[in-house]
C-alpha cells in the first residue's frame, strides 16, 4: 500500500513547484509608474511613480518569483526618470521636485543628493559613463555633471519647452536632446558647447533613438510620426512616416534596424527602420497610456509602465533576428495589426477591432528621403 501514498506525495509536489512562465509576471503599485529601467548585468528592475517612490524589484519567469527588494521615498514629487549606472552599483533618479538622488543598488541608501539641481522641475536623465550623467527640465534647460567634481560642468538653455529625452553617440561626443517646442538639439560635451537645432517639426518631439549603427537619428512626436535623420545632417529630417497611433510618447531600439513605440493608445508597435515598416504588436496596457519602455540587459524581454498602475513584460526574442526587406506584402483582408507574441492582443484575440496595419501611403517618404536601401 506504500506505493499510492508515494505517487501521491510526488503529484502533489508537483502541483507546489512554480510554474515557469514565458515571462515574468506583471509587477503593480499604488500609483502610476512614470519610468523604468533594467540593470545592465542583473535581473533586476527599477521603477518610480508619480509619488516619488522608487522601486527596486528582482524579476524572474517563474510563478511567484517577482520580489520587491527594497523601495525609497526621498523624493518630495513625482520621479520622472531612473537610470542605473553602466557598472550597475548606483541608481540615479530625478523628479519634478527639482532634485537629483544618487542610491546605491545594494540597499537603496542614499549616496548623493543635489537638492535644487534645476531651476525648474526635471524631466529627463541620461548616463553618458562612470563619471558625466546629464539632465533636462520642463524649460529647456540642459546640464551636464560630473560626480568627481560634484557640480554641472555644463549648463545650457537653448530649448523653448521641455526636454523629452536624451541620447548620446558611441564617441560620448555630441549629446542630443528633443523637446517639446518640435526641435531636436545638439550639444558637443567634450567642448562643451551647443552645437545647433534642428528645424522644428510638428508636434512635440517625444523621444530619440541611434540606429543603424549611428548613422541615423530616430525622434517619435506627439502627432505620430517618426522623423529621422542623417548623422552630421541634423538641419532636416532626411526621412518621416507616420504611425497610425494617436502619438509616440516613448521608444526604445531593440537592433539596428527595429524599434518599439509606446503610445496613448496603450498599443507597443515594433517598427523596421529603413526599409519604413510598421511589423506589428508587441503587447498593451489596454486603453492605457504607456509612459516609458525599456529593454532588459538579456535583449529577451521589453518593459512597459503605463496608467493602469503596472509594469509589464514582453517577449522580443523574435525582434532581435528578424529581417525586413524593401519587398511590400498584400496586406491581409482584415488588415488587423500584426500580433508578435502570444500576450499581444490576448493571444490573438484582437480586443482593438478598429486597429489597422498601417497603410502604403502611411509609409511613404518624402520627396527629398535617401533610397531606402543604402543602410
Amino acid at each position: 500500500m506504500a506505493a499510492p501514498t508515494q505517487v501521491n506525495s510526488e503529484e502533489e509536489e508537483a502541483k507546489q513547484e512554480p510554474r515557469l512562465r514565458d515571462t515574468p509576471e506583471d509587477i503593480s503599485f499604488e500609483a502610476a509608474a512614470n519610468t523604468i529601467a533594467f540593470h545592465p548585468s542583473r535581473d533586476i528592475l527599477a521603477a518610480g511613480d508619480v509619488d516619488g517612490d522608487v522601486y527596486v524589484y528582482s524579476y524572474s519567469c517563474l510563478e511567484g518569483g517577482n520580489q520587491e527588494l527594497w523601495s525609497s521615498g526621498h523624493h518630495l514629487k513625482s520621479c520622472r526618470e531612473v537610470s542605473f549606472s553602466h557598472d550597475g552599483h548606483k541608481l540615479f533618479t530625478v523628479s519634478k521636485d527639482k532634485a537629483i538622488h544618487v542610491l546605491s543598488v545594494e540597499a537603496g541608501r542614499l549616496v548623493t543628493r543635489f537638492s535644487k539641481a534645476h531651476s525648474s522641475a526635471l524631466n529627463s536623465l541620461l548616463v553618458i559613463d562612470e563619471h558625466l550623467f546629464a539632465t533636462g527640465d520642463d524649460s529647456g534647460g540642459m546640464k551636464v555633471w560630473d560626480l568627481r567634481k560634484g557640480s554641472a560642468i555644463m549648463e545650457m538653455k537653448e530649448h523653448e519647452e521641455y526636454i523629452s529625452d536624451m541620447a548620446i553617440d558611441e564617441n560620448k561626443k555630441f549629446l542630443l536632446t528633443t523637446s517639446g517646442d518640435g526641435t531636436m538639439g545638439v550639444f558637443n560635451i567634450k567642448r562643451r558647447r551647443f552645437e545647433l537645432l534642428s528645424e522644428p517639426q510638428n508636434g512635440d518631439l517625444t523621444a530619440v533613438s541611434l540606429m543603424k549603427r549611428g548613422k541615423k537619428v530616430a525622434c517619435g512626436s506627439s502627432e505620430g510620426t517618426i522623423y529621422l535623420f542623417n548623422w552630421n545632417g541634423f538641419g532636416a529630417t532626411s526621412d518621416r512616416f507616420a504611425l497610425k497611433a494617436e502619438s509616440i510618447d516613448c521608444m526604445v531600439p531593440i537592433t539596428e534596424n527595429v524599434l518599439c513605440t509606446g503610445s496613448i493608445d496603450g498599443v507597443i508597435r515594433a517598427v523596421n527602420i529603413l526599409p519604413n515598416r510598421v511589423i506589428g504588436s508587441v503587447g498593451q496596457h489596454l486603453g492605457e497610456p504607456i509612459e516609458q519602455l525599456a529593454k532588459s540587459h538579456t535583449g529577451q524581454f521589453l518593459a512597459s509602465c503605463g496608467h493602469d498602475q503596472k509594469v509589464k513584460f514582453w517577449d522580443i526574442s523574435l525582434l532581435e533576428s528578424l529581417v525586413v526587406d524593401d519587398y511590400r506584402k498584400r496586406k491581409k483582408k482584415d488588415g488587423r495589426l500584426k500580433a508578435l507574441s502570444h500576450k499581444a492582443f490576448g493571444g490573438g484575440a484582437d480586443f482593438f477591432v478598429d486597429l489597422r496595419e498601417e497603410t502604403t501611403a502611411d509609409w511613404e517618404l518624402e520627396k527629398n528621403s535617401d533610397a531606402t536601401n543604402q543602410w
